[in-house]
């Protein structure tokens, strides 16, 4: 993959070309990609872009890798919206926008917004909805806080959820990725707190809410939801078995 980046050639016609002579400004490019990844620096960083839900997303150092897992969260939610109704979709934390672009990709009559602390994270964000074309509302602001008297059928987030101590912090592609958007406090649970305290005043009738957490988070994220009221509280596995994604949902009664 750094040899495509530095030769500027598919991978096909590097392995065709095996015995070419190598330009020294190529060679020195991959030269310098491979030292930084010697040095641990994400495959993803170095190409400036990773694949997710099968569209290809730009990322810097500003955001999160886009993971496998958080695919289920989008699984989740694609099987809620309607095809042919403009739901209210709302992103928080989109960070590289994966979310919500894939979402506007897929349910092209949604009505999405995304919203991020960081106005770094929401430039490559809107330079992703831009590259796939789709039109989707984006807002900075720390949760809910851009976004008063909105109301939304599907609230989505993947929020920081790692406890402060957790050693995979300093492990592999983690290290260089955005604290902030790792990091939930001490049990890695204040974000996923503060958007559940404050859902309630932006879910619609019957709206979902769906949160990503870590592998051990699942019974603490149902009680959070429950305690605010949410009915069809529930947690679903990835494909590991691992329970990863827990939402409920807004009674129609309660909000009208």
């Amino acid at each position: 993959m750094l040899a495509e980046r530095a030769f500027g050639q598919p991978r096909a016609w590097l392995i065709a070309h095996a015995d070419d002579a190598v330009q020294a400004a190529a060679a020195a490019a991959f030269a310098a990609l491979a030292e930084r990844r010697r040095q641990g620096e994400p495959i993803a960083y170095l190409l400036g872009e990773r694949e997710f839900f099968g569209l290809d997303f730009r990322v810097t150092p500003a955001v999160l890798i886009p993971r496998p897992e958080t695919e289920l969260l989008v699984e989740l939610a694609l099987a809620r919206i309607p095809a042919d109704a403009p739901w209210r979709v709302l992103d928080l934390g989109t960070g590289s926008g994966a979310i919500a672009v894939t979402l506007a990709k897929q349910r092209p009559q949604a009505r999405v917004t995304a919203v991020d602390l960081d106005y770094a994270a929401l430039s490559v964000a809107r330079a992703n909805a831009g590259r796939h074309k789709v039109k989707v509302r984006f807002f900075c602001g720390d949760w809910f806080g851009a976004l008063s008297g909105e109301r939304f059928d599907l609230i989505v987030a993947n929020p920081p959820y790692v406890a402060a101590a957790d050693p995979h912090l300093g492990q592999g592609d983690v290290r260089f990725e955005p604290q902030r958007a790792l990091v939930g406090g001490a049990d890695g649970l204040d974000c996923i707190r503060a958007i559940c305290a404050s859902a309630g005043a932006h879910l619609g009738p019957g709206a979902w809410l769906l949160l990503e957490h870590g592998y051990d988070q699942a019974e603490a994220c149902r009680a959070l939801l429950e305690a605010q009221g949410l009915a069809e509280v529930q947690s679903w596995p990835d494909l590991a078995g691992t329970a990863r994604v827990s939402g409920g949902r807004a009674a129609a009664a309660d909000l009208r």
